[in-house]
């Protein structure tokens, strides 16, 4: 099986407009206009019945007393760990594209619909656990919201947009399930599995 985003090569530099962050001018951030990107794939295994799609970032800081805070950078030994992007269950498998701008293509204060949708089950994303204490835009984001790293952190982030061919109709998912649900429910279904891999930085020494 292979996965294809045809606005960026696999391991290039995500174009800004796929992003929710974006440079402000002045060595920070501001929102951006967040379209998800158009996502194809041609699969091999005659026996898939669903498919699921899973953007996780694997270099996300743990330690948020770090993160976006003048006069100090987050480094790049700091531990990391998975921020989810997007989160997609059940697509049908006769399915081969996602159009660009097709779930994404705004930030909105409060997060996106998640559950059943004409593209399968939609999940949330990390972004409901980072906006929580944050009363104007706390709620539960679902689908796909793109990359925002800390504009102080040394490392280039990874994005990981990763296609699953799955021997099951249904994760049998509901409510605001997680990459992580996914990853779980998904567990010995997995009849092939592809990825491709966007960076992205908003660290000014980084990106200049």
């Amino acid at each position: 099986m292979e996965i294809e985003i045809p606005a960026f090569e696999n391991g290039g530099w995500i174009p800004r407009k796929f992003a929710m962050g974006i440079p402000d001018g002045e060595g920070r951030a501001k929102f951006g206009k967040n379209i998800n990107p158009e996502i194809r794939w041609d699969y091999t295994h005659e026996d898939a019945l669903s498919f699921a799609l899973i953007c996780v970032d694997p270099t996300a800081p743990t330690d948020p007393s770090t993160v976006n805070k003048a006069g100090i950078s987050v480094p790049a030994d700091q531990p990391r760990g998975n921020f989810y992007h997007w989160v997609l269950a059940d697509i049908h498998p006769q399915r081969s594209l996602i159009r660009e701008g097709e779930v994404s293509d705004e930030v909105k204060a409060k997060g996106k619909k998640f559950g059943i949708s004409g593209l399968g089950m939609k999940g949330i994303n990390t972004f409901t656990d980072w906006f929580a204490d944050d009363p104007d835009m706390a709620g539960k984001y679902g689908s796909y919201d793109g990359p925002f790293p800390p504009w102080n952190d040394e490392l280039v982030h990874e994005y990981h947009f990763k296609l699953f061919s799955l021997d099951i109709p249904s994760l049998n998912l509901s409510g605001p399930f997680t990459g992580d649900d996914v990853i779980a429910a998904m567990e010995g279904h997995i009849l092939e599995e592809a990825v491709w891999i966007g960076k992205y930085s908003l660290n000014k020494a980084i990106i200049g």
